[in-house]
């Protein structure tokens, strides 16, 4: 028997190799499935970046679907797909918020400035703490929230036309559809 050992040892490794095989191929590697989609929105109380005493709510938000776009002038793929949201920000139909993540004010102020405003408001989350409660691994990610406050979409990594065209632009229509 101890002589057959390494034989099924060789046939687990072939098995998990070709699960793995498999796994890879019928997947999309870059999705990653979020536990808050179709969940409420966390509670959030966060001040706009260029009026820090006025703080934008998740109840303030209610009545109306809403994209939020976590950026950072840190953030490297946040200026890939900038130029997007600058291009089709104004297309959408509802209200794109900015969620400044994990950055100095300034920073994202003169970020903004140098590239341009593509939201209609900006938040800042200047600790990230809110971000946790978010589920945000970094930046950039998106989030389309309903008029409800549920959470309906989300995407990890930049938004590019063709995401828009053929994810974000029907999810929001279909909540555009069911609103009263």
């Amino acid at each position: 028997m101890s002589r057959l050992l390494p034989f099924f040892g060789f046939l687990l490794l072939a098995a998990l190799l070709g699960f793995g095989i498999w796994w890879n191929s019928s997947h999309d590697p870059t999705a990653v499935p979020s536990p808050l989609i179709n969940k409420p929105a966390p509670a959030f109380a966060l001040p706009k970046l260029d009026e820090p005493a006025q703080t934008v709510t998740k109840e303030s938000m209610l009545g109306k679907p809403y994209l939020v776009n976590v950026f950072a002038s840190w953030c490297f793929a946040c200026g890939d797909e900038h130029p997007v949201l600058m291009a089709e920000s104004q297309n959408l139909g509802i209200p794109v918020v900015g969620y400044d993540y994990k950055d100095d004010p300034n920073d994202a102020k003169a970020w903004l400035a140098k590239h341009g405003n593509p939201y209609n408001t900006v938040i800042t989350d200047e600790s990230g703490h809110t971000a946790i409660d978010f589920g945000v691994y970094g930046a950039p990610e998106t989030f389309l929230i309903d008029g409800k406050g549920v959470i309906r979409y989300k995407r990890i990594g930049p938004l590019t036309p063709e995401i828009i065209a053929q994810q974000l632009k029907p999810a929001i229509a279909a909540l555009q559809k069911e609103a009263p």
